[in-house]
């Protein structure tokens, strides 16, 4: 098992802190295998809510609403295609290589369960599978091909985790 770096913090109250960390960690780590990442990596995770993730949804992308995930890339990969060879992306002081930053509205994700009739725990961690893809080069900006192949993988990842699949 590779040993990623998967750095948590909460800038919003709940109670189930544990929990939400396990279900990150658990999503992060399927989406990384089944999309062949075979280095160690280093991802920051933000959980907040609407108030905190608007806040960063207009200072980076000038959009003042909120979302319900944001995702900050640190490199531009080829979706579907992570480097055989990826020693060139790894940070020599750690030996982890920096995929990036993603933020969850933590609020918007329990909005969200309640409207698409799923739990809190699969919407945190689709939330989490999307925001992987983007750190790994997935987009769908297009609502073509690229949006399909995105939420493919998306899918195929949440089946993969038990609880996590669509009912």
């Amino acid at each position: 098992m590779i040993n990623h770096k998967i750095v948590m913090k909460f800038d919003c109250f709940t109670l189930h802190k544990l929990e939400i960390s396990r279900i990150i960690r658990k999503c992060i780590g399927a989406t990384l295998q089944m999309e062949g990442v075979n280095a160690p990596c280093e991802i920051n995770v933000l959980i907040t809510n609407d108030q905190g993730i608007r806040e960063i949804n207009r200072a980076t992308r000038n959009l003042d609403k909120p979302t319900d995930v944001l995702s900050f890339p640190m490199f531009s990969l080829e979706a579907g295609n992570f480097p055989k060879d990826c020693r060139s992306y790894m940070d020599p002081e750690t030996g982890k290589i920096p995929l990036g930053d993603m933020a969850v509205s933590l609020e918007r994700a329990i909005v969200q369960a309640k409207e698409y009739g799923h739990s809190s725990r699969r919407e945190i961690g689709y939330l989490t599978i999307h925001s992987m893809l983007h750190l790994l080069g997935y987009d769908h900006l297009d609502e073509g091909p690229e949006k399909a192949k995105m939420r493919a993988r998306e899918e195929k990842i949440a089946a993969s985790i038990k609880g996590m699949e669509r009912k």
